[in-house]
């Protein structure tokens, strides 16, 4: 394989801290690194074709290459390609930093976005604005934000552009998550040997406290507890699983504190039915994977997902709200024709999320259809290598644009 040189741009005022995000100079420590992106080019002397730039703390390139670089002989001619991971975070900053970032003396539609006008400077908004090619993580979810529904304000922006964006699936590393030689589980297997599966549902559920019960459905989640990754759903429903079900539920996660007091509360009502792992543990999430029988992802928008996809690489069936791209991954068990490679519902309320499950536990009670629902999931195919083809084709439609605009000028 051919070796990729990866250059980092240091600097302690702006990133010898704990963290990576959520500081009051943000848009400042963002801006000097794009701006020593763009000049350590130069001064490598290494001339892009491309230059890719992610959310909101890259947004800024695409809006200087086409203002104070567009007489740059060196980096006037790279195309940008910009790709949103969620609108949900767009980089809102006082129009002070415009005068930082050197383009406060350029115009800009404000009508593009309501956010970029008066006092208030969007980022991403410029970015969508500028770019040649955008893109996001996922076909459907490139539809939805042309919505008002889940465009968060940028809807009207983004329909303005809609000719230049693009949906492209994130991959999954398939060597990284492999139950055939994950080091993280108790007994490893792949689709050959799935019956050793079971060795890693009662190992869970003895590391969690649960009754070691091969025969109870075991519900997992593995996320962010709040109340957008479905939680608002889930609370009001998950004793229905230990009452009538006769399903067990564990979860891992940190997030809204309402959320850690509701599950160590149920855990304390429910022995043996429900585990609450309130923290991050990757080695958990891991053994998670590979014990539980169904993976829930009930997120009100969910740009991507990556848990659906390794949930079923570890023959776990997902259950997902059909948005974004769940919807893209996740196809819903048809019983009467046996297809299907998870359970999905689309009426993002508390009932809709409760019936699916019951279909999902009514389908586990046939273990012969369970065993061909695991074996077409893990038989799916969520490497990078067909998204890297999809984007080595944006990249050339990014140069075309780029080389027409460039002549037109």
């Amino acid at each position: 394989a051919r070796e990729v040189p990866v250059y980092f741009v240091d600097n302690t005022r702006y990133f010898d801290r704990d963290g990576i995000y959520m500081y009051p100079d943000d848009a400042e420590r963002f801006i000097f690194f794009c701006r020593a992106a763009l000049e350590g080019m130069r001064h490598l002397d290494w001339q892009p074709d491309i230059i890719h730039c992610h959310d909101w703390q890259t947004a800024l390139v695409p809006n200087w290459l086409k203002t104070v670089y567009a007489g740059d002989a060196f980096l006037s001619a790279a195309a940008s390609v910009y790709t949103i991971h969620s609108l949900g975070f767009r980089g809102i900053f006082g129009r002070r930093v415009l005068e930082i970032a050197g383009i406060n003396e350029y115009e800009f539609d404000a009508a593009a976005d309501a956010a970029d006008s008066g006092q208030m400077v969007d980022f991403m908004a410029r970015g969508i604005a500028y770019a040649d090619v955008i893109s996001t993580v996922s076909p459907t979810y490139a539809r939805e934000i042309l919505t008002p529904q889940y465009g968060e304000h940028m809807d009207a922006l983004l329909r303005r552009r809609r000719d230049r964006l693009f949906g492209i699936l994130n991959g999954l590393d398939v060597d990284a998550y492999n139950p055939a030689t994950d080091p993280h589980i108790s007994r490893n297997y792949d689709i050959e040997t799935l019956d050793r599966r079971i060795e890693n549902k009662a190992a869970l559920q003895q590391y969690a406290g649960l009754t070691i019960d091969p025969r109870a459905p075991l519900f997992a989640a593995v996320s962010r507890l709040i109340a957008s990754k479905g939680f608002d759903l889930i609370e009001p429903i998950l004793e229905l699983l230990f009452e009538h079900l006769n399903a067990q539920f564990v979860v891992l996660g940190t997030g809204d504190q309402h959320y850690h007091r509701f599950f160590l509360e149920l855990a304390a009502r429910h022995p043996g039915r429900l585990a609450a792992f309130l923290t991050f543990n990757a080695s958990l999430e891991r053994r998670i994977h590979a014990g539980a029988d169904i993976f829930l992802m009930p997120s009100r928008f969910e740009p991507c997902g990556l848990g659906q996809m390794i949930a079923m690489r570890y023959g776990a069936i997902p259950l997902v709200h059909a948005v974004g791209g769940l919807a893209d991954t996740v196809r819903d068990y048809d019983p009467l024709t046996d297809v299907g490679t998870g359970f999905a519902f689309h009426r993002y309320d508390a009932m809709a999320l409760y019936t699916t499950m019951v279909r999902a536990v009514e389908t586990y009670r046939h273990p012969d259809i369970w065993r061909r629902l695991q074996e077409r999931c893990m038989q799916q195919d969520f490497s990078w290598q067909a998204s890297a083809r999809e984007y080595v084709a944006l990249y050339e439609r990014a140069r075309s644009f780029r080389a027409a605009a460039t002549a037109g000028e």
